[in-house]
């Protein structure tokens, strides 16, 4: 039955596009099987959340998870934003914590007590995602956000300004199946000289995402980005503490007056977002606000790196061997467009550490106990014939 096997699907991305599809096709369907579905009924829905087109069981309905604290949810729906908890049954069926609600989560929930709070069912497949590795933890995922049409990634032109850095945003963002788009802000504070040096070294790094300026202040930039957050779109800020995300929400939101900090004498902005927020804006999109992220590991992003540094990739395929190690064998295309000035060293030494920690995070722990205890063996056996050699 379809939609018996819809209510049980996986998040791959196959199943979701079948999911749509069988969702479209029940549409005439007038009841389910008797194995214990009800008849599908239309969830709750807003025009400006634009969930996925799925039918619920009967008592059920369709809300958008906002904000997480810890064990606590906040969802909502066309009317309201109310407190919720995941069910014992949901928790039992998560396989790990990164199946579990997050920020931007289209979810299945029961609402009680006249809609005062609500008990969340299930977690509907996801089209996109912000993950990383999760700090202190080993080969271990940290869901940041999902369902993401459009990412920011936010730098600071005074201060923050990192080409390296902003290249570990798009991985995550390419991995995730998301667009980027960099803004730099504090333009008030740079001349337009530097203003253009700074794009000038993002495309010599090859980076082809639109670049838009803004400045908080004199609001230069703000209305190129109201534009590009549509209705029925969400959209991210990504970026370090202080390089202004939260005062752009403030601009774009208009009505809303979350707590900024003033900058420090150097330009410097302060740490100011504590925890992860949707916020539906009034022209229908929506925008996720997040804290600034101190360590950004990279697990599980051969794709993303790959996506990201096109421009290499396309170099190595005209090396003379397929098994190029860019080191020192001859007719290696990278390191003759190093040596031509047509590659940054700098880029490319930057793709080479990203694709070995990622690597590294995807072994296994047995792997790595073997790795250690191999290179624990090499170095006792340098300090052995270093012994042997001072005896003579």
């Amino acid at each position: 039955d379809c939609c018996k096997w819809i209510f049980h699907m996986t998040t791959s991305k196959p199943k979701q596009a079948a999911l749509h599809k069988l969702a479209h096709d029940c549409h005439s369907t007038d009841a389910c099987c008797d194995s214990g579905c009800s008849a599908p009924v239309a969830c709750d829905r807003h025009k400006d959340l634009s969930p996925p087109d799925r039918y619920c069981r009967h008592g059920e309905s369709i809300a958008r998870v906002t904000a997480v604290d810890r064990d606590q949810y906040t969802v909502r729906n066309a009317e309201s934003e109310v407190p919720a908890k995941l069910t014992g049954k949901a928790i039992y069926a998560s396989a790990s914590s990164v199946d579990q609600p997050c920020v931007g989560d289209w979810v299945s929930v029961r609402y009680h007590d006249s809609g005062a709070h609500a008990s969340i069912l299930e977690v509907l497949p996801r089209t996109s995602f912000l993950r990383r590795r999760k700090p202190g933890a080993k080969g271990e995922f940290q869901m940041i956000a999902v369902n993401i049409d459009l990412a920011f990634i936010v730098q600071s032109c005074h201060v923050d300004f990192n080409v390296r850095r902003l290249e570990r945003y798009l991985v995550i963002t390419s991995e995730g199946g998301i667009e980027p788009v960099i803004l730099l802000t504090k333009s008030d504070l740079v001349s337009p000289v530097e203003l253009e040096q700074l794009i000038s070294r993002i495309r010599d790094a090859g980076i082809g995402a639109r670049v838009i300026a803004l400045s908080n202040v004199s609001g230069n930039g703000v209305d190129q980005v109201r534009e590009l957050i549509e209705p029925g779109k969400t959209c991210c800020l990504l970026g370090s503490s202080g390089v202004g995300k939260t005062t752009l929400i403030n601009s774009l939101v208009g009505d809303c007056d979350l707590t900024t900090s003033a900058v420090s004498a150097s330009g410097e902005g302060r740490h100011t977002t504590t925890r992860r927020q949707l916020i539906v804006l009034e022209q229908g999109g929506s925008l996720i606000d997040m804290p600034g992220m101190r360590e950004l590991g990279m697990l599980g992003v051969s794709e993303g790196i790959d996506d990201s540094f096109s421009d290499i990739r396309a170099y190595s395929h005209k090396c003379r061997f397929a098994d190029c190690t860019h080191t020192s064998e001859p007719g290696c295309a990278i390191r003759e467009g190093i040596a031509n000035e047509e590659l940054d060293p700098e880029h490319f030494q930057n793709y080479l550490k990203l694709k070995k920690e990622s690597e590294f995070h995807e072994m296994s722990n047995l792997e790595k106990r073997r790795k250690d205890r191999a290179f624990g063996k090499f170095v006792r056996s340098v300090k052995k014939g270093k012994g042997k050699q001072d005896r003579y």
